[in-house]
């Protein structure tokens, strides 16, 4: 399945049941409801999940372990909103970019400002995050697809314009708060082609001249 960042609707959550590692979610809603079936994909903050149940204004989710281990999920709670995003028709524009909707990791926000009609937001986030992360490049942040601003070695910043603070859910997060992070897919399909290391692993090594040349690339 493939998602574009481009939220649909704010859900909000009817009712959380949390498992010994586990959740399970019902969310309210009213547009991503219209043509669902049991099985189909809803990113809900950026989390690829399969839709087990639904009725004319909800359906159900359910969370696994590792999707808790990975992501913020296990965080939420009833009446809070959540970004919804259905999975991507092939006749669909790709308005945003290619969000998978695998959770990389848990970002955490370090400073919130704005500026004029943009709200700033920096955000802490690891190493296996950050290597991914590009000044003009693309992060889903809880499902949403936004233009990286500029990166060091701790955090990366990102704004958000008047309809993305509207549609999406970032806007009422503060400092302190937790949020879902997707690096970009290709990206770390080329980072595992060209390194052999898969994105997930924790390396001290960096793509250097020497190792180009010894590959012969250089």
């Amino acid at each position: 399945m493939m998602f574009t960042g481009i939220i649909e609707e704010l859900g909000r959550v009817r009712s959380i049941t949390h498992g010994r590692n586990s959740v399970k979610l019902s969310i309210e809603c009213q547009t991503v409801v219209a043509d669902l079936k049991i099985g189909d994909s809803v990113a809900v903050d950026g989390i690829c999940l399969t839709v087990t149940a639904y009725g004319r204004n909800e359906f159900t989710v359910d969370g696994m372990p590792e999707t808790i281990r990975k992501s913020a999920l296990n965080s939420l709670a009833p009446k809070q909103e959540v970004n919804l995003e259905r999975a991507l028709k092939i006749s669909d524009r790709l308005g945003g970019h290619i969000v998978s909707g695998h959770i990389d990791g848990v970002g955490i926000i370090s400073e919130k400002a704005v500026e004029d009609n943009a709200v700033w937001f920096s955000l802490e986030a690891p190493e296996n995050i950050l290597k991914f992360i590009i000044p003009q490049g693309s992060v889903a942040l809880n499902g949403v697809s936004l233009t990286v601003a500029s990166v060091d070695s701790s955090c990366f910043r990102v704004s958000l314009i008047p309809l993305t603070q509207k549609a999406a859910n970032l806007s009422q997060k503060e400092v302190g708060d937790t949020v879902n992070i997707e690096c970009d897919v290709i990206g770390k399909y080329v980072h595992t082609l060209i390194t052999g290391i898969q994105p997930s692993v924790t390396y001290k090594n960096r793509l250097t001249v020497g190792f180009l040349k010894e590959n012969g690339f250089v």
